[in-house]
C-alpha cells in the first residue's frame, strides 16, 4: 500500500504520455510542479484507464490503472485543478462512486 499524500490534483490526458509528457502537462496545464509531493492523476478519455503521477522525494513515480468493467467517475473542474481528500482518492482508484458512498449494510437497532 502507498500512502499518498492529502492534496490530489484530477485532469484528462493522452494515455500514451509517459512520465516526461505528463511532467510537462503538470507544468504547462496545471501550472504546477510536478516535483512538489502532490499526486496527479489523469484518466484516459473512454473513462477506464487513469495514471497517477506523484514524486516520493526520491523519484517520479508512474503508476497506471485500467478496470476490466466499468468507469472510474471524474470530478468536474471547473478550473482545471480538482483536491481530493484521500478517502475520495482512494474510492476513485478503486472504481467506486466517491460522490455519493454508500453503506452496503444498514445497522440494525438493538432494541
Amino acid at each position: 500500500m502507498i500512502g499518498l499524500p492529502t492534496s490530489t490534483r484530477a485532469g484528462h490526458t493522452d494515455m500514451r504520455k509517459g512520465f516526461n509528457g505528463l511532467s510537462a502537462l503538470v507544468q504547462t496545464a496545471l501550472e504546477a510542479n510536478p516535483f512538489c509531493g502532490h499526486v496527479f492523476v489523469s484518466r484516459g478519455r473512454r473513462g477506464d484507464m487513469l495514471k497517477v503521477l506523484w514524486f516520493d522525494g526520491e523519484g517520479l513515480l508512474l503508476l497506471a490503472k485500467r478496470l476490466e468493467r466499468g468507469r472510474f467517475v471524474w470530478p468536474q473542474a471547473v478550473s482545471g485543478r480538482v483536491s481530493l481528500s484521500p478517502a475520495q482518492l482512494s474510492m476513485l482508484l478503486e472504481g467506486i462512486d466517491w460522490r455519493m458512498p454508500t453503506h452496503t449494510d444498514q445497522p440494525v437497532p438493538a432494541a
